[in-house]
């Protein structure tokens, strides 16, 4: 037995065109409509993110010329910390700085004795032992144009002993002192097998 439409009532008939109306709105909006609408609310999320990143690089680059007076500014003060405090020992550069104070002190350097360093936590210390030969007054113009140096160098163990006769080129003393001077250890350095911080030396009472 066929069931076809036209032999239903009129409003059997209209019923079951809304109830097909209604089951392809259905279909449409749960296979269609549903999945479109997701990705625009993915693609609105993903617009309001790419939005705040622009604004955040366009107020970066706002600031670049700031920064690169910052880093600038950085790198001079590294540069002056290194002429202070630098990453390499150099004797022959230490020798020649000290030759040059002597010369113009009217001191004689006899001896210049480099030791091993002594390794602390960021930074060694390197002490060199100096002979000198001049009077009182020019080892004190010595030590002063030493203490103007841009390296940090710190004298001690002083030990000075007056001649009984002035020599040739009257020298009335003879000095015997250790000039210590640092070198900043990089990480590399640290890094290497033995290369351990000193202990430090225990404090008095």
């Amino acid at each position: 037995m066929q069931l076809t439409l036209t032999k239903l009532p009129w409003y059997a008939q209209v019923g079951a065109f809304v109830a097909l109306a209604v089951g392809a709105c259905g279909a449409f909006y749960y296979y269609y409509e549903m999945p479109v609408r997701a990705d625009m609310k993915s693609r609105q999320t993903q617009l309001v993110s790419l939005k705040a990143d622009i604004s955040v690089g366009l107020a970066t680059a706002k600031k670049l010329p700031e920064f690169r007076a910052e880093v600038t500014d950085l790198e001079g003060r590294l540069a002056n910390l290194k002429a202070i405090l630098p990453e390499e020992k150099d004797a022959a550069d230490l020798l020649n700085r000290m030759q040059t104070v002597a010369v113009q002190s009217n001191m004689t350097i006899k001896g210049f004795k480099p030791a091993p360093t002594v390794t602390k936590q960021l930074h060694a210390e390197w002490p060199i032992t100096l002979d000198l030969e001049g009077t009182y007054h020019n080892l004190a113009l010595f030590f002063d144009r030493v203490g103007k140096f841009t390296r940090i160098v710190n004298i001690t163990g002083l030990d000075v002993k007056g001649k009984a006769t002035p020599g040739g080129d009257k020298t009335t003393i003879s000095a015997t002192c250790v000039a210590t001077t640092f070198v900043l250890l990089d990480k590399q350095a640290l890094a290497k097998p033995g290369a351990k911080p000193a202990t430090p030396a225990a404090k008095g009472p």
